[in-house]
């Protein structure tokens, strides 16, 4: 399985916010939407950074209410992971384990495609194990169906 058939089973389409938005904005951008990042995304369309919902937390602990008045392109996460289409989930998963993150944004030619969380690939693993398992059901019954009637 690839970072691609996660997009095509759940859409490409990205929530993004401008750096210059205020966490007060990112916040309920991330409510609103019920996720649990945003992409930061310059004019041109290019990945700035990413803005999750524990960098607000985060900024709230250090600097109480006034952090939400602060801009996004302060508190973003810069050096973002990214993966492409063809990276396999496995490889997507062991990246958000070893770097302990959620969300990783899929760029392909330098532009965002789409974005690719935690939920989505294990999802995608549980739904690849069940497919596994059955094809080895269905192997094992053609195999038992082809044996000699005294060889049960």
């Amino acid at each position: 399985m690839l970072a691609s058939h996660i997009l095509k089973e759940k859409g490409r389409s990205v929530i993004a916010i401008p750096p210059e938005a205020t966490l007060l904005e990112a916040a309920r951008l991330l409510t609103s939407n019920r996720i649990g990042a945003l992409l930061v995304l310059t004019p041109e369309g290019s990945l700035a950074g990413i803005m999750s919902a524990r960098d607000i937390v985060r900024a709230l602990a250090e600097d109480g209410a006034r952090a939400l008045t602060h801009m996004v392109a302060a508190r973003m996460t810069t050096n973002v992971a990214t993966c492409e289409e063809n990276d396999t989930v496995a490889e997507i998963m062991q990246t958000m384990t070893s770097c302990r993150f959620g969300h990783m944004p899929v760029v392909e030619k330098g532009r965002v495609v789409g974005i690719v969380s935690t939920g989505d690939v294990v999802k995608t693993r549980i739904a690849e194990t069940v497919r596994e398992a059955q094809a080895l059901k269905d192997y094992i019954a053609t195999a038992e169906e082809m044996l000699p009637r005294n060889a049960h």
